[in-house]
C-alpha cells in the first residue's frame, strides 16, 4: 500500500522519482505526486489515476531540482484525487506519508483552531503543517521532526524535505517499512529494497521507531528515544529485472508460470535429499512441547493457514486454532502456555497480522512467522523464521507467494510430526516423494492454461460464481472465489460442499456457474453427491479433477478441467493453478485490470 521513494541526488531527481514509483506500482494506488527542490522553492507536480497522468504532468509541467521526493497513494482518508494526492506541502516543508494518523481529528482541530489553511481531506496533511509550524517558530529540521513524531498515534512511513534546506532529507518510521540507500554522493529513502534495486543495492533497514537524516554523503539515524544508533548496511540483492513481464502479458501470469521453479526452490531448503527428511532453519525452542498453534494472517494467506490446520491437526495430532487477522486481538483469545503463534504473510509487513503477532509475543507465545520478506519486520521480531523465496511478486493478486507458503507450511506439519513422535521415518520419506513431486505437477497443470483460457468466456457474463470443496479444497474453493472477486469483479463465494443444503443451494439456478474442485480419492464421492444437489437445480458445473474423477462424473458438465493425479498432499498446491488461471482468464475476458484491479493494495499497511 503506497509507495515512497526520496533522493537526494546530484544530477535531476524527477525522472528518477518517477522511475522508482513505477517500480512500485504492485503496491497498489489511485494518485500520484512528486515535489522537488529548485532555486529556493518547493515544485510539487500531482494527478489522479496512474502513473502515466503524472508522467504527462511532469512532461509538461518539469520539476527541475537535485533533491525530491515521490509518491504512489491508495486513498484512505479522502477520495484519490489530485487534492488529496501527495506530497502534501506548506510554503516551508513537503512530506509523503504511508500509513494512517489515527488522532489527525485532533490534530487538525487544532491547526485550524491556529488559523491555519488544509486544503484536502487526508490524515497526512496534518503531518505537514505540524512540522512546518515548528519551522517556522524558529525550529530546525531536526529539532521539528523530533518535536511532531511522539504526538502522532498510529503507523506511518514519512519523507520530509525543507524548503530552507535544500541538502537535508528526513525518514521516519513508526509501523510501516523504510529503507535507506547508500549510493555514490547520492543517498536514497524507499519503501522497499525494489524501490531503489537499479539506484544502489547498499541498503539499510530502520527499525521500528527509527527517523534518519540524509543528506547527499551522510545519514543519521535515530532511534525512537531520538538517540543516535548505527543500523548494519546489507546487500538487498533485489533486482530491477524483477520487475519485468518479459513476454507475458500480464505480472500474475507470469508469476502463475513461475510456481514450478519457486516451489522448487523453497522446497530445496526445507528438505535434505541426501537422506530424505524435513530441515528447518535453527530453531532454539524444543519444537516437540508445542501443545496448540494458533495461526493468524489475511487475506489468501489465511485461506494457507486453512490448508495448514489440516496437515498440523492429521500429521502431528496438534490443535490448531486458525484466526483473521484483523479480527484476533479484538476476541481477546485464550493463548495457553506453550503454544506456537505461527504468522503468514507475503510482505512481513501487513499491519493487522503484524498487530497480531505483537499480541501474541506479550503474551508469551512463541513465534514462527512464513513470509516471502526476510528483512520484513515480521522477520525480524520471530523467533522462528520460515522464508518462501517465491521472489518479488508484483502482481497484487498472490499467487506465486500463496504457492510457497502451502510448500512451507506441509513441510513444517512434517516436521512437527517427526518431532512429537507422529510420523515415522517411513512416513517421512514418502512426505519427502510427496513433496519433490508438486514443482513437475504444478507443470503438468499448466499445460492446461489453453483449456481454460479457452472456456473463460462461459464465466465472463455471470454476475455471481460459487466454489465448493471439501476437506483442504475447502479453503481452495474460498480463494478461488477471492481470485476471481480481486481481478474480475464478479461475486464468488467459497463453500464447503456439504453445506450447500444448509442455505446456500438456494442461489442455484441457470444463470450461477459453480466451480467444484473434485480430486479423486477418499472425499470424491461425497464431493460428487453435493455436486449432483446443484445439478438437478439447474446449477451449471465447471468440475476440476484428475481424469479417473473427470470420467466418473464429468458427464453433462458446462465444462471440465483436468489435472493430474496427485497425492492428497500436494493437491491443495496443484489445484491452485486452475483458479489462478481461470481467475486470470475471465479477467482478460472482461477487459480489467489484472495486475492492478480497483481498490485493491498489495501489501496492506494500515488497520
Amino acid at each position: 500500500m503506497c509507495g515512497i521513494i526520496g533522493i537526494a541526488g546530484t544530477a535531476p531527481v524527477a525522472d528518477r522519482l518517477v522511475d522508482g514509483l513505477k517500480r512500485m506500482e504492485y503496491r497498489g494506488y489511485d494518485s500520484a505526486g512528486v515535489c522537488t527542490l529548485h532555486e529556493g522553492a518547493l515544485v510539487r507536480r500531482r494527478a489522479e489515476g496512474k502513473l502515466a497522468n503524472l508522467v504527462e504532468e511532469v512532461s509538461g509541467n518539469p520539476a527541475p531540482g537535485l533533491l525530491g521526493i515521490a509518491h504512489t497513494r491508495w486513498a484512505t482518508h479522502g477520495a484519490p484525487t489530485a487534492a488529496n494526492a501527495h506530497p502534501h506541502a506548506t510554503d516551508h516543508v513537503a512530506l509523503v506519508h504511508n500509513g494512517i494518523i489515527e488522532n489527525f481529528r485532533p490534530l487538525r482541530t487544532e491547526l485550524t483552531d491556529d488559523g491555519r489553511t488544509l486544503e484536502s481531506e487526508t490524515d497526512s496533511e496534518v503531518v505537514v503543517h505540524l512540522i512546518s509550524r515548528e519551522v517556522e517558530n524558529g525550529a530546525s529540521p531536526q529539532e521539528a521532526v523530533q518535536t511532531v513524531l511522539p504526538r502522532l498515534r498510529g503507523a506511518f512511513a514519512l519523507a520530509i524535505v525543507f524548503r530552507e534546506h535544500p541538502d537535508i532529507l528526513i525518514g521516519a518510521r513508526r509501523g510501516s517499512p523504510l529503507v535507506v540507500g547508500y549510493g555514490e554522493g547520492e543517498m536514497f529513502l524507499g519503501s522497499d529494497a525494489l524501490a531503489l534495486a537499479p539506484l544502489t543495492q547498499k541498503i539499510t533497514y530502520l527499525e521500528e521507531g527509527d527517523w534518519v537524516v540524509l543528506t547527499r554523503d551522510t545519514a543519521e539515524i535515530f532511534d525512537g528515544e531520538n538517540a543516535p544508533v548505527e543500523r548494519p548496511i546489507v546487500t538487498s540483492g533485489a533486482s530491477a529485472a524483477a520487475v519485468e513481464k518479459g513476454n507475458y502479458r500480464h505480472f500474475m501470469q507470469k508469476e502463475i508460470f513461475e510456481q514450478p521453479t519457486v516451489v522448487a526452490q523453497t522446497l530445496a531448503s526445507y528438505i535434505r535429499q541426501s537422506d530424505e527428511s524435513v530441515a528447518l532453519p535453527q530453531i532454539d525452542f524444543d519444537l516437540s512441547a508445542v501443545n496448540r498453534i494458533t495461526i493468524v494472517a489475511c487475506g489468501t494467506s489465511f485461506y494457507a493457514g486453512m490448508v495448514a490446520k489440516y496437515w498440523f491437526e492429521q500429521f502431528a495430532r496438534v490443535p490448531v486454532d486458525v484466526d483473521v487477522a484483523s479480527e484476533f486481538r479484538y476476541r481477546e483469545p485464550v493463548l495457553e502456555e506453550g503454544g506456537l503463534s505461527l504468522f503468514i504473510s507475503q510482505s512481513g509487513e501487513t499491519a493487522d497480522t503484524l498487530a497480531a503477532l505483537r499480541h501474541c509475543k506479550e503474551a508469551g507465545q512463541t513465534i514462527a512467522v512464513v513470509v516471502n520478506v526476510p528483512t520484513s519486520s515480521m522477520a525480524r521480531e520471530a523467533d522462528l523464521l520460515l522464508p518462501t523465496h517465491a521472489g518479488p511478486e508484483i502482481g497484487v493478486a498472490s499467487t506465486k507467494a500463496f504457492a510457497c507458503q502451502l510448500a512451507v507450511l506441509a513441510a513444517l506439519a512434517a516436521h512437527m510430526a517427526v518431532k512429537k513422535g507422529q510420523m515415522s521415518r517411513a512416513e517421512e520419506q514418502d512426505v519427502v516423494h510427496h513433496l519433490l513431486e508438486a514443482p513437475a505437477a504444478l507443470n503438468a497443470a499448466l499445460d492446461h492454461d489453453d483449456d481454460i483460457a479457452g472456456m473463460a468466456h462461459l464465466i465472463a457474463p455471470a454476475r455471481d460464481v460459487l466454489y465448493l470443496g471439501r476437506g483442504p479444497d475447502y479453503p481452495m474453493a474460498m480463494e478461488g472465489a477471492l481470485k476471481l472477486k480481486e481481478i474480475s469483479y464478479i461475486h464468488a463465494e467459497g463453500y464447503a460442499s456439504g453445506e450447500m443444503k444448509h442455505g446456500p443451494i438456494a442461489l442455484i439456478d441457470e444463470h450461477v456457474p459453480v466451480i467444484v474442485l473434485a480430486p479423486s480419492g477418499p472425499l470424491f464421492e461425497k464431493t460428487v453427491s453435493n455436486m449432483q444437489e446443484v445439478r438437478a437445480r439447474g446449477g451449471q458445473i465447471v468440475l476440476i479433477s484428475d481424469e479417473e474423477g473427470l470420467e466418473e462424473a464429468g458427464e453433462g458438465c458446462l465444462a471440465t478441467i483436468c489435472m493430474p493425479k496427485v497425492h492428497p498432499l500436494i493437491a491443495p498446491l496443484v489445484y491452485a493453478v486452475p483458479v489462478q488461471l481461470l481467475a486470470y482468464h475471465v479477467a482478460v475476458a472482461k477487459g480489467t485490470d489484472v495486475d492492478q484491479p480497483r481498490n485493491l493494495a498489495k501489501s496492506v499497511t494500515v488497520e
